[in-house]
Formats: structure tokens, C-alpha cells, sequence
């Protein structure tokens, strides 16, 4: 008989369903009749001793259901559990593959990962590798410094005069509108043939080098022709230093006047935007020429700053940011009468990529008001250097000024703070067109021993912020050869192709004299680089024999890693390095904290430590044992770690001598044995070197076999620790298919397949026909369910992946399916090791009816449970499924399996999108912890580009073509219109822009970004636990359990009846995030150290060249051509003279 439907307030309209009855839904006991929305839910305390009661609560005289109690939960559990193991037991073979181990003992032998041998060989073997570019960078330094000092400066040289290879003019000359085209350049360029070589991913070629000359500089320059001479005799010293080590990969000379010699040439990746690489922005060039620096930047904001003259200050604070690295510590102030922060910074910060961002995005929302007071910049910016209780460079110590101009002096200030020692250079820049006298501020410059700059238009931006470094590089010359020191960079993207590298830079000195008798000449004339890719490193270290979850990695002072599994940048050539803190790239913990410093600080150490590990794929978290061991890397900044697993101490080393028995294993590799014996998947190692990698395993699989064909497993060109090993589980695996699998009727248990993976690289899933449908990735070491099985002692359930935002699953053939693995653990002489995985994949529909079946009353296998007439029954998960829900959750908050047939297709989801009150419930009973990291190396879909507003991000950015052609330009009354085009162009589309994003299709191109990542895990609760979950006028009864030996938790609960329960939702999906808010953390800084030599003082330095007007000529093509349009449409004023830099002419 029916009885009546539960109500939430009003009735619920419709039929009425089978549901625990109650004489008054009202007077439910421990609940109140059912209450205001507004009345506060009773505390859980005062809830749970009721539950006892609820059995009892059915009405006298008509059949009723009564939710489970505990005890009948607790029995299927176990009924679930036992039925778990069995399968396992029968399917999985984990005993049958311990006792094939040990009958073909014969045939491996059990190797030690001794930690403190290893990482101490590794980080030798790296010293070596980078000792030998050492080498080469000497020899290359001395030679340029040697070459320089015997070229003859020649005054009337010309372009005709100079042959090279110029590495943009190719792409040049491909476009019409290029600077070369139209003005028809005299130089004699090189037309080369290039070969593709592997090692650079390029082509070269390796008989000449190739020059790059960024787009802002002139090429007929004097300067430049002149510094083109010179370096051409560096040309035979690269090709010798390849001759000597032919793993040299780039070798480049970077200029100070911004010429780039490189070697082998190669064609310049040619951007479809503007080319804003410049050698003098790039991380390695800052590091080398110049010692760390502490910059406090202050800005005049009085009221005569305004218009175009703030917008290029904004920019040229920008431009000033990106010529400091993270051994650099800055903060950035604006003044009128008073001077303050631009951004939340209130002292120094570190110059990395997050805090230079913050500081980038406050310059925009500077506004001209008020008066102008020196007096209160200048003492903002000497009281931030004088801080002392903050972490800072303690180096070179400067004040940078941008102005329109002013008369103050403020003498007094500098004689309080600065004299007589002057310890704090000052570089003052005027911005603007101006007819003033600027006198003072070149007196402020020439009295601290700073240079005096002129910034009258956009093209003189990037030259005039860059150029301080030549002042910074001073004493470095001075200081001979004590400042001749090799420094290695942090990781960054080679703008040639190359990926990830790290640079070894020396500075490179001028010797000359600037007349008989006179002082050497102070002047740096560059720093030569050679690159050294991270995949060469790479190769130095043991990968296979650590297990799929042991790892080498390496850190900087910086505390950024060099090594890591987890280094991926998702974007390709910026500008800034990769700096990814060790901290960020783990979970951090207070153990690597302790880690870090003791690695920065250049000591040995080996630490044990439970933590938190994130599985490959991210959505879980496991809490595992690790060792931890490093030791610092000699001669270099960078100090080399070790982490292992307890259960990666040994590992397997196969040992098969017999040819007889390699080739009978071997045959079990061929397709044709794949019907009888199951398919088999190999991991894509690099066997042998002229095994040819593929994508499609099927394709590689026939590669390896035709190669095998050709050369023995004990061939010098292949891998023998490899091949031997992949061969015997070929053999291995092939045997648990004979003993068990062959036999066994799948179907009986609603399997789909059964699977071993091991850490020799074969994946063997039975039967063939399943391989169809195997989705997991053919390496071992690289999938999840085989990384966490080693991690996870019992049964690791893996339901399909699925992101909420594409459709649900399609349950059709059968073809869905539920992964449960675990690890084959040995124990041979004392010694444990886990070398595979075994698992079987369940039949999703069937195993759903099956989990109905297990959590029910049934007695007898055919027939459910029947509540007769006056009779009292428990609910269950198969007679009662309209008003129980009945589910198994996995460790991470996914759901594997339901009672509810439509939530079938939602298995896989987190279960917070499938019932969010509920999963709530169990997060606050602590069934589940939360952690949130955040990936601070994702990519991003540009955003589009806004229609409203004024700023220039939101306006239409045309063309240089399309300012030629407007007629309308000249007038006086469209100036103010073209002022803001102007801007919008050139900041934006130029010095904002990423190199990224100039090298392609801004709109399509990602871009570099933060992830806010949120996994879940099990709690602290491990027992059986009933609750009520109490919202408003609604409650649900629910319990939950932990399945032993599993990773799962076992859920029953009353299903919802009211949308007000609804509220509450977790999200576990990974969201665009600013990350951690920087004001804060800048608060407590990780611990870090700067290079150990600095060179901020020599008492024989020449401070009188300190200040000029611009730079050498500038480009005459696109930037001139701007300039010129502004120029015109301004009043004619006087204007600076444009002259090379004294000091250039050497």
C-alpha cells in the first residue's frame, strides 16, 4: 500500500512514493515541527543521540520502511568489501604474480638506490657538463676583450664596408614595409644554406654566425658598424670552442649596444608582429652585467604632468621594471608635495615576475595633481634604502627619477643621506618635450654618481631605461679580473627555439685607454653567454631505476628549481625567466621549508618525511613517506636533491644472458600474439638511439620490433638496462596471463579486462579486444593509476575522468568502465621493492546493479526483499532507490558508483556537482580535508577585447600603414584624437605587449596565467558515522563509512526532498586566480640568498660622463617615422641633439 509523501513545508504535488513514514512529519523526534527559515538549525550534538530512535518511528498497523541502521550499513560494507576482494583475489593474480618473481629468480637481480652516492655522481657529472662551457666562455671573453682592444675605431665607416650575416633579412625582406625595403640597405648581407640539426631544433649553419640588431637601432650607425667589425674575429674562436666540445649549443655575444652575435647561424624566428627583443633585456644579459641591484623608482605626479608626458612616464616606469631580474629589489613611489607608494609595497620587494606585475598595474592609476617636491621624493626613496630590517640586494643601491623638470636642487637632502660617501647613485630622467633648463637635474645626477637622461618621445624609451646599466658596470670593470666570474642564470625560454636553458654568463670588459696616460676605459662592452638546455641536465640523471615516483630535482638561491618533474611551463617565449619557486612546484609543508634554506645555503643533508604528494592527473592527494637527500652542485649556485619512496630503495635489473629465452619473450611483443595472450601496451623510452619515437603506440611498437630485427638487446647504440628489463616483463607478464587470466570467464564478474603494468614498461591488458577501449597512457611512470597504486597499500578505485562542462558519459557496448589496481609488493631477502600493478577494469552498468544487490536486504540471490502488510522493513539500496541514495565516493570526492540509475552517467564527476549539500556534509563531518595550491605555470585564452570605456585596450589599434594614409593627421583639431591612437598603438602593441603575443595572433595565442587548484582527501574519520544534515526547515539522514582496504567511502542517505539544501557547493575545478595576495606574502618572504660577490664601489671610478640628452640614431624606419608625426603636430621647440654616446667611441 502506498503511503503518504513527505512534505517540505507545502505539499508536494503528484503521486505519492514509498518512503520512511511517520505518523507527523512534523513531530519528528529531535526536530522541532518544521520551522522557520530563520530559526538557527539545532547543533549536531543535540541531534545524534536521537538517531537511535529512528527505527521505531513507523506507523502501527501498515507496512513501513525505516532508514537502515547502523549495524545493517556496517554488514554491507563488508558484503561490498569481501566481494572487492574476492574479485581481486581471483582476477588481479597479485599472489600468482609474487610466485612468478621468484620461480624466474634467475633472471634479475635486486639493485640499491644508494642516495648519497647517487645525487653526489649526478651533481659531480653536472659540475662537469657545465664546467666544460666554462672553458669556452673564457676563451671567448678573452678573445673579445683582446679583439676590441686592437680594433681601430674608424669615424667614416661605412655600410658597403661591412659583410655579415644578418638574421632578420630574410623576414625582411619578405615584407615590403620593412625598414631595409624601403630605405634599400647598403650593407652586404650573407645569403646562407642552412641544415636542420636536431640538438637546436633549427637549422644552422655552422661556418658563420649571425647577427641580430634590434628594431630600434639603426643599423648604419657608426657605433654599430664599428662594434660589427670588431666582433666579426669572435667567429673563428665560437667554431673553435665547437671543435673542442661539440655539445656546445648556442655561444652569443650580447652587445651593449645592442648588437647580438650568436653562433652557428640561424635565421631569426621572425615575429608577425613588431620584434621587440632586445639582448640587453634579456634575463642573462642583466645578470652578467651588473651586480644586484636595490631601486626605489620615484615618480613626479605634480600637476604640470600631464597628458602625453604621464602616459610616457607610465610607460618608461615599465620599461625600467623589466631590466631587473630576482636578485634585484625595487619599490616604486610617486611625489608632488608629499610622496607615497604607488602599490600596496610599503619597502623594498624582490623584483620577480608576481611583485613586478602588482607594481605595473598601480603605475596606470598614477594621476598629475599638486605641486612639485623633490624634497619629498628624494626622502621617501633614501629612507627605503636605509631600511635595514627587510631582505634586500645589499649592493648597488640606486634612485631613479622620472620628472617634466624642476629648479630644486634639494642639495640638503643629499648632504643628509648621501654624503660624502655617495653610496646611492642617482639617475635622474626628464620626460616630455621640454625648453626649461634641466641643469638641476643633471647636477643631481652628476653629484651621486648617477647619469642624466632624456626621454622627449616614445623612441626613446627603451634605450634611455636600459642604459644605467653601463654606470652599474663601472666598478665591475675596474675591479679586472677579481669581477671575471661565471654566474649561471635561472631557467628561461631560449627565444631561438631551443626550450628551456640556463646560461652561463661573463662580463666582457673594454681595455682600452681613453688616451696616453690616461685612466683604462670603464665602459663594459657586453657579456658573452653559451646556453645549456635543461633536457642535456636531464640526461645526467637516473630516471627508470628511481621507480615511476622518485625524482631528482635542483634549486637555485632563489629557492627556484632548475629540476623538477613538475617544471612545465604551459607558455613559450617571454621575457621573464621561469621561477618556479620549489615551494610552489611541491605542497609546501614546514620539512621543504627546512629543505629549501638548508639547500640555498649550500649544505649536504638527507631528512625522511611524511607529506602530501598531488597525483599526475590532479585531482587527488596522497599522503606518502619520502627521502629527501641533496648536496650542492661546486662552482655553481645550484644545489641538487634526491626524493625516493622506502618502496623505491631496490629495483629489479633483468639479467637475460640466454638469446634462446630473449627471443621467446620477444615474440610475446608481436602483434600476432596479442589474441591469445592480450595486448600489449610499451612504454616510449628511448630504447636505442635509432629507434624512431612515436605518438601512436601501435607505431612505435612496429618500430621497436623492426629495429630489434636488426640489432640484439645487448647492441652498444641500445639501452641495455632498458631492453633487458622490457623484454623480461614481456616474458612476465605473459605467464599471469597463462596461470590465471586464460582460464577465467570475465563476464562472470562483469569485468571489461584485467591489466599488469610494470616498471619495465609493458602494459599488458587481457583480453585483446579491451585494448580498444584502454585509454590510460602506455608509460607506466606517466599514469595515475599507477603512480597512486605504489603510493596506496589496498585497492585504488580510478572512475572515468570527466570535467562538468562536456556531456555525461555515453554508456553504450559496454565500453565505460571502473579502473581498481594495486601494487605487486616482493620481498626478496629482506629487501621489499613494488616493480608492478595489477587491476581489473569493472563493467560500470553492471557493477551499479551489482552495488544495489550487495547493499540490500536480499536473502536469497533472485529475490528481493518484500515488506508485507503490518510488517516493519529497513529501506535498502535496491527496493527503496526513489528515496535512498546509496553511493561509493572515491579518496579525491569523485563518484564511482549509484544506487540512482540516472547518476550513472555522472560517474566520474565530483560528487559536489552531483549532490552538493551532501558532499558539503561529509567535507564539515571530516570525511574530507581540502587543500588549495595554485599552478603558477597554466595558460590561458587571452580575454577578448572590451568595447567599452576609454582606456586604449578597449579602442580600435590601427596599423602603421593606416596612420600614413590619414589625411586628416595634421590637423590641429584631431591632434587630441591622434595623441590617443598614437598611445594605444604604440604602448600597448609595443612595449606592453609580451613577446609572446607579438610573435602571433594576439586574439588566438595563450598566455601565461594562475590556477587556483583544489583537491580533497580523506579526513581524520576512519569509523562508521551517521549524521543528520540540518538545513533550515529540511533535513536529510545520511551515513557514511570507509571501505577497508580500498579508497572509497560508502554513502547512504535520505535523498533530498527541498531546494533550500541546496545552498552549500564545493568546487574542486581548477579557476583563474591572482594567486596568493602579494601584500601579504611579501610580509614573510621566503628565505633566499643574492650571488656571493658584488661590485657596487671602486675608488678609481670616473663619474664625470653622467648625462646626454638620447642615444646613438635611433631606427629611421617605424619608430622615426612615429616620432616625426608627433613632432610635426607640435609647436616647434628646441630640440636635444642626437649624438652617440661619448663613451662609444672606442
Amino acid at each position: 500500500m502506498a503511503v503518504p509523501a513527505r512534505t517540505c513545508g507545502a505539499s508536494r504535488p503528484g503521486p505519492a512514493r514509498t518512503a520512511l513514514r511517520w505518523p507527523d512529519r512534523g513531530s519528528r523526534p529531535g526536530l522541532s515541527a518544521r520551522r522557520p527559515a530563520a530559526r538557527p538549525p539545532r547543533p549536531l550534538s543535540l541531534l545524534l543521540p536521537l538517531l537511535l530512535l529512528l527505527p521505531l518511528l513507523a506507523a502501527p498497523g501498515a507496512s513501513a520502511y525505516s532508514f537502515p541502521q547502523q549495524h545493517t550499513m556496517q554488514h554491507w560494507a563488508r558484503r561490498l568489501e569481501q566481494e572487492i576482494d574476492g574479485v581481486m583475489r581471483i582476477f588481479g593474480g597479485v599472489q600468482q604474480l609474487r610466485e612468478i618473481y621468484k620461480d624466474n629468480r634467475n633472471l634479475f637481480e635486486v639493485q640499491e638506490n644508494e642516495p648519497q652516492k647517487l645525487v653526489e655522481k649526478v651533481a659531480g657529472d653536472i659540475e662537469s657538463l657545465l664546467d666544460r662551457k666554462v672553458q669556452a666562455l673564457k676563451r671567448l671573453a678573452d678573445a673579445a676583450e683582446n679583439f676590441q682592444k686592437a680594433h681601430r675605431w674608424q669615424d667614416n665607416i661605412k655600410e658597403e664596408d661591412i659583410v655579415y650575416y644578418d638574421a632578420k633579412a630574410d623576414a625582411e625582406l619578405d615584407d615590403p614595409e620593412s625598414e631595409d625595403v624601403e630605405r634599400g640597405s647598403k650593407a652586404s648581407t650573407l645569403r646562407l644554406d642552412f641544415i636542420e640539426d636536431s640538438n637546436f631544433k633549427n637549422k644552422v649553419n655552422y661556418s658563420y654566425t649571425a647577427v641580430q640588431i634590434p628594431t630600434d637601432i639603426y643599423k648604419g650607425s657608426t657605433v654599430i658598424l664599428n662594434e660589427l667589425n670588431w666582433t666579426e674575429a669572435l667567429e673563428n674562436v665560437f667554431i673553435e670552442n665547437r671543435r673542442q666540445d661539440p655539445t656546445l649549443l648556442w655561444q652569443v655575444f650580447g652587445s651593449a649596444t645592442g648588437v647580438t652575435r650568436y653562433y652557428p647561424a640561424t635565421p631569426w624566428r621572425a615575429p608577425k608582429k613588431i620584434d621587440l627583443y632586445d639582448v640587453r633585456r634579456r634575463p642573462w644579459y642583466i645578470q652578467g652585467a651588473s651586480s644586484p641591484k636595490d631601486m626605489v623608482i620615484i615618480v613626479d605626479v605634480s600637476g604640470s604632468v600631464s597628458g602625453l608626458t604621464l602616459k610616457l612616464m607610465k610607460t618608461s616606469v615599465c620599461e625600467m621594471l623589466d631590466t631587473l631580474s630576482d636578485d634585484d629589489y625595487v619599490n616604486v613611489a610617486s611625489f608632488n608635495e608629499k610622496a607615497q607608494p604607488v602599490s600596496c609595497f610599503t619597502h623594498l620587494v624582490q623584483a620577480n615576475v608576481r611583485n613586478k606585475k602588482v607594481f605595473k598595474e598601480a603605475v596606470q592609476g598614477m594621476v598629475a595633481k599638486g605641486t612639485t617636491g623633490y624634497k619629498a621624493g628624494f626622502e621617501y626613496a633614501f629612507d627605503q634604502l636605509q631600511n635595514s630590517n627587510i631582505t634586500r640586494a645589499n649592493c648597488n643601491k640606486m634612485i631613479m627619477m622620472f620628472t617634466d623638470g624642476g629648479e630644486d636642487r634639494v642639495q640638503d637632502v643629499f648632504e643628509k643621506y648621501n654624503w660624502p660617501n655617495r653610496t646611492v647613485r642617482v639617475f635622474t630622467f626628464s620626460v616630455g618635450q621640454h625648453n626649461y633648463d634641466v641643469t638641476p637635474l643633471q647636477w643631481m645626477a652628476c653629484t651621486n654618481k648617477g647619469y642624466y637622461f632624456e626621454i622627449p618621445s616614445i623612441g626613446a624609451i627603451r634605450i634611455n631605461t636600459q642604459e644605467y646599466l653601463d654606470v652599474l658596470g663601472r666598478p665591475m670593470v675596474l675591479a679586472g679580473k677579481e669581477a671575471k666570474q661565471v654566474q649561471w642564470t635561472n631557467v628561461y625560454e631560449d627565444a631561438l627555439g631551443l626550450g628551456l636553458v640556463v646560461t652561463g654568463t661573463l662580463p666582457v670588459f673594454n681595455l682600452t685607454q681613453d688616451g696616453p696616460g690616461e685612466k683604462k676605459n670603464q665602459l663594459i662592452l657586453g657579456v658573452m653567454g653559451i646556453d645549456v638546455a635543461l633536457n642535456d641536465i636531464k640526461r645526467l640523471t637516473p630516471n627508470y631505476t628511481l621507480g615511476a615516483n622518485g625524482y631528482v630535482f635542483a634549486i637555485d638561491l632563489n629557492g627556484y628549481v632548475l629540476l623538477h618533474p613538475n617544471l612545465k611551463p604551459q607558455t613559450t617565449n617571454f621575457r621573464e625567466p621561469v621561477t618556479l619557486d620549489f615551494l610552489d612546484a611541491e605542497l609546501e609543508d614546514e620539512n621543504k621549508e627546512e629543505i629549501r634554506r638548508s639547500m640555498i645555503d649550500g649544505n649536504k643533508g638527507h631528512k625522511q618525511i611524511r607529506t602530501l604528494v598531488k597525483s599526475l592527473d590532479e585531482r587527488y592527494i596522497d599522503e606518502v613517506m619520502r627521502n629527501y637527500t641533496w648536496v650542492p652542485i661546486r662552482s655553481t649556485n645550484y644545489s641538487l636533491g634526491l626524493v625516493l619512496p622506502p618502496y623505491s630503495t631496490f629495483y629489479l635489473q633483468a639479467n637475460l644472458s640466454d638469446q634462446i629465452l630473449q627471443v621467446k619473450y620477444f615474440e610475446f611483443l608481436l602483434p600476432s600474439s596479442f589474441e591469445s595472450e592480450g595486448h600489449v601496451f610499451i612504454a616510449p623510452r628511448e630504447y636505442c638511439k635509432e629507434l624512431n619515437a612515436s605518438d601512436n603506440n601501435t607505431e612505435f611498437l612496429k618500430n621497436f620490433i623492426e629495429l630489434m630485427e636488426k640489432v640484439t638487446p645487448d647492441s652498444k647504440q641500445c639501452n641495455n638496462f632498458l631492453l633487458h628489463n622490457l623484454i623480461l616483463d614481456t616474458g612476465i607478464t605473459q605467464q599471469l596471463v597463462e596461470r590465471v587470466w586464460r582460464d577465467q570467464d570475465l563476464n562472470t564478474y562483469s569485468l571489461l579486462a584485467v591489466f599488469a603494468a610494470t616498471d619495465g614498461g609493458i602494459t599488458r591488458v587481457f583480453p585483446n579486444k579491451a585494448a580498444e577501449d584502454w585509454t590510460e597512457t602506455p608509460e607506466p611512470f606517466n599514469a595515475s593509476f599507477y603512480r597512486r597504486s605504489l603510493d596506496n597499500h589496498g585497492y585504488v578505485f580510478k572512475p572515468p575522468q570527466q570535467d562538468a562542462r562536456l556531456r555525461p558519459l555515453e554508456l553504450e557496448n559496454d565500453t565505460v568502465g571502473i579502473l581498481v589496481s594495486t601494487a605487486v609488493e616482493l620481498s626478496l631477502g629482506g629487501r621489499t621493492l613494488r616493480p608492478a600493478v595489477v587491476g581489473v577494469k569493472l563493467d560500470l552498468e553492471a557493477w551499479a546493479e551489482k552495488f544495489k544487490v550487495l547493499a540490500s536486504n536480499r536473502t536469497h540471490q533472485d529475490q528481493p526483499q518484500k515488506c508485507g502488510p503490518n510488517s516493519h522493513c529497513e529501506m535498502d539500496c535496491e527496493v527503496n532507490n526513489e528515496d535512498l541514495l546509496c553511493v561509493l565516493i572515491d579518496d579525491g570526492g569523485f563518484l564511482v558508483l549509484s544506487n540512482q540509475n540516472h547518476q550513472w552517467d555522472q560517474v566520474g564527476r565530483f560528487f559536489s556537482e552531483v549532490d552538493a549539500n551532501l558532499m558539503l556534509a561529509l567535507y564539515n563531518n571530516s570525511f574530507y580535508t581540502r587543500k588549495e595550491s595554485y599552478d603558477y605555470q597554466a595558460a590561458c585564452a587571452p580575454l577578448p577585447p572590451g568595447n567599452l570605456g576609454a582606456a586604449p585596450r578597449g579602442i580600435f589599434v590601427p596599423t602603421i600603414a593606416d596612420f600614413l594614409n590619414l589625411a586628416w593627421w595634421t590637423s590641429a583639431a584631431a591632434w587630441s584624437l591622434f595623441q590617443q591612437l598614437l598611445y594605444g598603438l604604440i604602448y600597448h602593441s609595443w612595449f606592453q605587449a609580451d613577446p609572446a603575443e607579438a610573435e602571433g595572433n594576439p586574439e588566438v595565442r595563450e598566455s601565461s596565467c594562475v590556477m587556483k587548484q583544489t583537491q580533497y582527501y580523506f579526513g581524520s574519520v576512519n569509523a562508521s558515522y551517521n549524521a543528520i544534515i540540518d538545513c533550515g526547515n529540511c533535513s536529510r539522514l545520511f551515513h557514511a563509512q570507509r571501505l577497508t582496504n580500498t579508497n572509497l567511502l560508502f554513502v547512504v542517505a535520505e535523498k533530498p526532498l527541498c531546494s533550500q539544501c541546496e545552498a552549500g557547493r564545493l568546487l574542486q575545478k581548477e579557476t583563474h586566480s591572482d594567486g596568493p595576495e602579494q601584500c601579504e606574502l611579501v610580509q614573510r618572504p621566503r628565505y633566499r640568498r643574492g650571488p656571493h660577490i658584488c661590485f657596487d664601489y671602486n675608488a678609481t671610478e670616473d663619474t664625470s660622463d653622467c648625462g646626454r640628452g638620447a642615444s646613438f640614431p635611433p631606427s629611421l624606419g617605424v619608430l622615426v617615422s612615429l616620432q616625426l608625426l608627433l613632432l610635426l603636430s607640435l609647436p616647434p621647440r628646441p630640440q636635444p641633439q642626437v649624438h652617440a654616446h661619448p663613451s662609444r667611441r672606442l
